[in-house]
């Protein structure tokens, strides 16, 4: 009877990791359509974008959904939703540019700009899946408000660490803020969905 139980459980916990997956493939295929089609209006402009102005970019979009959550209104008619998808697109050319440095012109076609963007994409989900196996969907019980909280707290690291010159002592590296920022923004764009 014990075991039985066990097993009952294992699979009701498997099909949520499952349903859970799924939603984290959907969030980022939206958010990667949305990059798409934003590539085509603007090339790869993005390349332009040093490192500090990168995260002061992430900054306002991250301020911008705390704004809107203290003052429940928006005056230019655009929620929350669309402000955590800009976090993981921006995240995600994030992670390129750390890859590729910046450039002083648009120095990629959008063809590699989408195989980028696919790759770190894949990376964070992977990561996503990993971490979500570990944390037992914790995220699921947590308020989108501390999605928020946690994004505006990897951008300060992020800033420091640029400070710092990228010399840490024991801290993990920019790569794994951005890789933080992507998961809750994924998060909070999951569960502004349901």
């Amino acid at each position: 009877m014990v075991f039985r139980s066990i097993c009952t459980t294992f699979a009701a916990d498997m099909a949520n990791m499952d349903k859970t997956n799924a939603q984290f493939e959907q969030a980022l295929a939206e958010c990667r359509a949305l990059f798409e089609k934003k590539l085509h209006d603007y090339k790869a402009s993005w390349r332009i974008l040093r490192p500090t102005a990168l995260t002061d970019q992430l900054f306002i979009k991250a301020k911008r959904i705390r704004s809107l959550e203290i003052k429940k209104e928006s005056l230019v008619g655009e929620g929350i939703r669309p402000e955590f998808i800009a976090l993981i697109n921006y995240g995600i050319v994030g992670l390129i540019q750390l890859n590729k440095g910046f450039a002083d012109t648009v120095d990629m076609d959008n063809t590699e700009a989408m195989a980028l963007y696919d790759h770190y994409a894949n990376e964070a989900l992977e990561l996503m899946k990993k971490k979500n196996h570990d944390y037992d969907e914790a995220w699921r019980s947590m308020r989108v408000s501390s999605y928020t909280d946690l994004i505006l707290t990897k951008i300060e690291r992020i800033k420091e660490i640029e400070n710092l010159g990228g010399e840490t002592l024991v801290s993990e590296g920019i790569d794994a803020n951005y890789m933080d920022i992507i998961n809750y923004a994924v998060f909070g764009v999951i569960k502004l969905t349901e």
